[in-house]
């Protein structure tokens, strides 16, 4: 079965954080985006954001 991409404001509504969040962490290269569409939209998996955004906030904690 084939993964279904999300776009960033469905993204934002799944992880409980702002589509502007979403499109800024895509921008700086914190989240992998699965797919740029024709018309410059992001998609993205769910599961990999997840995990992307798992090790970004264990990198904070174990920097304090």
């Amino acid at each position: 079965m084939a993964k279904r991409l999300l776009s960033s404001g469905e993204l934002a509504d799944e992880l409980g954080i702002s589509r502007r969040s979403i499109s800024r962490y895509a921008d700086e290269g914190l989240i992998s985006v699965a797919l740029t569409t024709p018309g410059g939209r992001y998609k993205f998996d769910l599961n990999t954001v997840r995990e992307e955004l798992r090790k970004m906030a264990q990198e904070r904690r174990d920097q304090r």
